[in-house]
């Protein structure tokens, strides 16, 4: 059914209906041309019967039927088939690494409606008889309802499973003894067969995967597009448990799709990534987007010569040659996680090869961990997630400091690819690794991607993008946004919100642990100088955190904004993400902040070293599973039962932090304790002295004055953002002041946070010999500036 949604609300629906069938497996076979900037090809998704179906039909079948009768009752109107004779058969077989190209000529079968229709076959699916009386005998057909927006659906069939050489291996189970004959229910239960393999057998499983998506269809499927669904029904089947089990979709992307952007990079080559967009990856291929549908994939795209095709994949995939001048590119993965982590990037990247000294740091950081932190990573425990080949229970994986990893760009940034970010890369790796435990993922490529990307980095699985603003300036800012990125690896990949609204669970933990990853990576640094770096940015996200409340609607300051609904869902699996469309959200930073702010307190309460045992426990536990608030602060307080006598409850972090707008009470009460930071005052230091250089300037009109100038110190860059900041709240500042201030500090030569503050000091005080610097802000960091000027990153929603 096609939710009407209030367009003054702009909450992003999820409409597949995953409580009936869930998707637990894609293939995809793409073609990538960037002439159209069309991504075409086919998709084959394997379902199993979802928990609602299983749940209600262990009752009787009667009992689901009347949810199924009151969705196929709102689209009986809207369904219809008018037989279409010029969409060109596309060949069913395609082959690991070489899978044959998607028989072109297809055209978008689309009416002004959104209906659509295959070419009539002969089993059975004719006319508009079928088509438009949905009810077969008094009973409705069981509706299939995927998420799907901005593409062009041109056949749907259910796949002939058993046709698959060798699959006789999956028919002879002792479930199957008791089954039905009928061949239809012999093709669900070989997928079901294939689906729920053991982990052990995961080659197994991806091998008859391929076989099966190649099999030739047996039917194909009617079909329906809406603004954001595709609607598959099989005329006279009525429940999830007899719809097929395989089914193929062809499909193309469209130019304007929100899923993917086409652009060009730096060095002026085209290229298209998906670029964490709202609406996810609905418009790259239909799926089924609620978090719970927790998914593996395998895809095969081909590209023209020159281009690299990077993706979420455990494999470092390598190019195969088809023919003259295109090449094929295969990715798998086999850890089940959410569609929308599905992650690709095409383009003329070229790789920045790894320096000597990277082997060598990595070797020394392998064998430099806390007895207590390998001895944690020792303790066998059962996984509490569905069975995959998870790398918490490889004894190999569990002592990988640093896994293997890449670093892509276009070829004009590769030299200042290799001033700093090749390092930092083990660097951050291991401080994640000591902080956490096992990395979740056994692979990492970091890409630079084009200068239009909106966010100074974004996690996907396996692969992380960074914005070119994280390159110059030095290490800090590309070793703080790498961090935080590598964070999300556990908090917003391996541990995934139930409800996308719950978007702290990612953010705020990225957030937090972003400042403890980054002191362990910097090894000479002190305990105090640590601490000290670590108010200094307290006070910064403060700052941010204060001036988002006040500008802002209170209504998306609240990181629970569904309250005690949260995690809730229609019976059918579809929900909606409250805000999840809304413009200004794009912009928000509150649910980092807020949620930095509530887990700097529970480790001020509790202890910082108890704080991270927490945590550790807690990605053991629930890595590879879809959690809410109250699972993680639940767990916690059942660490420190001497907080409860004390009010620290799940209920009053709610109240205070979780369920309300504005700034939180405890926040509040905190007070100014960061003025008393070293490194605060000694920005407070600077920016008395620069005050009064520029009364002492004014006065003097014209005159210079070369006695008893000021000395300056040398700032750290978070200092800079400070300093500048503070300077910023000065009605005046005459051009020789700023002239001073870039000439002291270097202020063209900073990272991307300290020149954002520039520019707008050259903005406000009309200040011409900077609009250079504001041109060249603009045209290389604007975007980032809007979005991500506070040092936030950006994640598509993470299980999310």
């Amino acid at each position: 059914m096609e939710t009407q949604l209030d367009p003054m609300k702009d909450d992003l629906p999820l409409m597949a209906n995953t409580s009936y069938l869930l998707v637990k497996h894609y293939v995809l076979d793409l073609d990538v041309d960037f002439k159209s900037k069309v991504i075409e090809g086919i998709i084959v998704l394997f379902f199993e019967t979802g928990s609602q179906y299983r749940k209600t039909s262990s009752t009787g079948k009667g009992g689901c039927q009347s949810q199924f009768d009151e969705t196929c009752k709102m689209r009986a109107s809207e369904l219809c088939h008018t037989p279409v004779t010029n969409v060109s058969a596309c060949s069913s077989k395609m082959e690991h690494n070489d899978f044959a190209v998607c028989g072109k000529g297809e055209e978008d079968t689309s009416d002004k409606k959104g209906n659509h229709s295959n070419e009539e076959q002969a089993s059975g699916i004719s006319s508009s008889k079928d088509c438009c009386d949905i009810e077969n005998h008094g009973k409705k057909d069981f509706l299939l309802v995927l998420d799907c927006c901005d593409l062009s659906v041109l056949k749907v069939e259910e796949v002939d499973v058993a046709a698959v050489s060798g699959i006789e291996k999956f028919t002879r189970s002792a479930e199957l003894t008791n089954v039905s004959k009928e061949l239809e229910n012999l093709r669900n239960q070989i997928v079901h067969e294939l689906v729920t393999l053991p982990a052990d057998c995961w080659k197994e499983q991806l091998y008859y995967f391929t076989r099966c998506s190649q099999a030739p269809g047996c039917g194909e499927l009617l079909f329906t597009t809406g603004t954001w669904s595709l609607e598959i029904r099989k005329s006279g089947i009525q429940t999830p448990t007899d719809f097929p089990h395989a089914i193929r979709i062809w499909y193309k992307t469209k130019p304007e799709g929100r899923s993917v952007t086409w652009t060009t990079d730096q060095s002026g080559r085209p290229c298209v990534y998906t670029m964490g967009s709202p609406i996810n990856n609905r418009a790259l291929f239909p799926c089924q987007e609620p978090p719970v549908a927790l998914s593996t994939w395998q895809a095969s795209v081909r590209t023209a010569a020159g281009f690299v095709v990077l993706m979420s994949g455990e494999n470092s995939a390598e190019p195969v040659q088809l023919r003259e001048g295109i090449l094929s590119w295969y990715y798998y993965v086999t850890m089940p996680m959410p569609a929308s982590t599905f992650t690709i990037a095409v383009g003329c990247w070229q790789e920045v090869k790894q320096q000597s000294f990277t082997a060598a740091i990595q070797t020394n950081i392998e064998f430099s961990l806390p007895s207590s932190q390998a001895d944690f990573r020792w303790h066998e425990e059962i996984c509490g997630h569905v069975e995959y080949p998870c790398r918490f229970q490889n004894s190999v994986a569990r002592l990988q400091a640093v896994i293997p990893y890449r670093v892509f760009a276009p070829c004009c940034l590769m030299e200042r690819c290799g001033e700093h970010l090749l390092q930092l890369i083990p660097q951050c790796l291991s401080a994640a690794y000591i902080t956490l435990g096992t990395h979740p993922f056994s692979r990492l490529d970091v890409l630079i991607v084009p200068s239009n990307f909106s966010s100074l980095g974004m996690a996907s699985p396996h692969i992380i993008f960074l914005s070119q603003s994280v390159l110059p300036g030095g290490s800090h800012l590309c070793g703080t946004r790498l961090c935080h990125e590598i964070a999300h690896a556990w908090f917003g990949l391996a541990i995934g919100a139930r409800d996308w609204t719950e978007e702290w669970l990612s953010e705020g933990f990225a957030t937090f642990l972003e400042d403890i990853f980054w002191a362990r990576a910097q090894q000479q640094l002190s305990h105090d100088e640590v601490k000290g770096q670590q108010e200094l940015k307290a006070l910064l996200r403060w700052r941010r955190l204060r001036d988002e409340v006040q500008n802002s609607e209170e209504e998306l300051q609240v990181l629970r904004p569904k309250k005690e609904s949260t995690g809730e869902f229609s019976e059918s699996g579809a929900s909606i993400v409250k805000h999840g469309l809304k413009a200004e959200k794009i912009f928000m930073q509150v649910h980092y902040l807020k949620g930095y702010f509530l887990l700097r307190s529970l480790a001020r309460t509790i202890g910082e070293a108890s704080y991270l045992a927490s945590l550790r426990k807690f990605v053991h536990k629930f890595h590879g599973q879809l959690v809410l608030s109250q699972d993680f602060l639940s767990m916690l307080l059942e660490d420190i039962p001497e907080q409860k006598e004390s009010g620290l409850t799940v209920e009053s972090i709610f109240q205070n932090w979780l369920d309300t707008s504005g700034i939180p009470k405890p926040l509040l009460e905190e007070g100014e304790t960061w003025k008393e930071c070293q490194l605060v005052q000694q920005v407070s230091g600077e920016v008395t002295k620069w005050i009064q250089t520029n009364q002492k300037i004014r006065k003097s009109g014209k005159k210079k004055r070369k006695q008893n100038e000021a000395v300056f110190q040398k700032l750290l860059p978070d200092q800079l953002v400070l300093l500048l900041e503070s300077l910023l709240e000065e009605k005046t500042l005459c051009p020789r002041i700023l002239q001073c201030l870039e000439k002291t500090y270097q202020l063209r030569e900073q990272d991307a946070e300290v020149r954002h503050r520039w520019c707008e000091l050259v903005v406000k005080h009309k200040y011409v010999p900077g609009y250079g610097d504001i041109e060249k802000f603009l045209r290389e960091d604007q975007e980032r500036s809007q979005r991500n000027s506070f040092n936030i990153s950006s994640t598509k929603p993470r299980w999310y």
